[in-house]
């Protein structure tokens, strides 16, 4: 089976939900996730931010559509694992 060469970027749209750090950016490559942790226990604010020109660039890359459908998958993945 041969391997397909991918932009680095590939498949980094979001940032990994499974390791979301508190008051600091999360980057993908379009998204950055922030979580806000106050007094050190309790979960505040939670803010998700686009780059647009980065979701513009996403678009014009030939390998779009397969990158996103890698990213939903991902997504949907680290979710179910979040709750177990």
């Amino acid at each position: 089976m041969s391997q397909t060469e991918h932009k680095e970027c590939y498949g980094t749209m979001f940032p990994d939900d499974l390791h979301l750090r508190d008051n600091r950016p999360n980057k993908g490559k379009v998204f950055t996730v922030w979580v806000q942790l106050l007094g050190g226990i309790t979960r505040g604010d939670r803010q998700i931010v686009a780059d647009f020109e980065q979701w513009d660039d996403c678009q014009r890359c030939p390998e779009f559509d397969s990158c996103y459908k890698l990213c939903l998958a991902k997504v949907t993945l680290e979710s179910a694992v979040a709750t177990q």
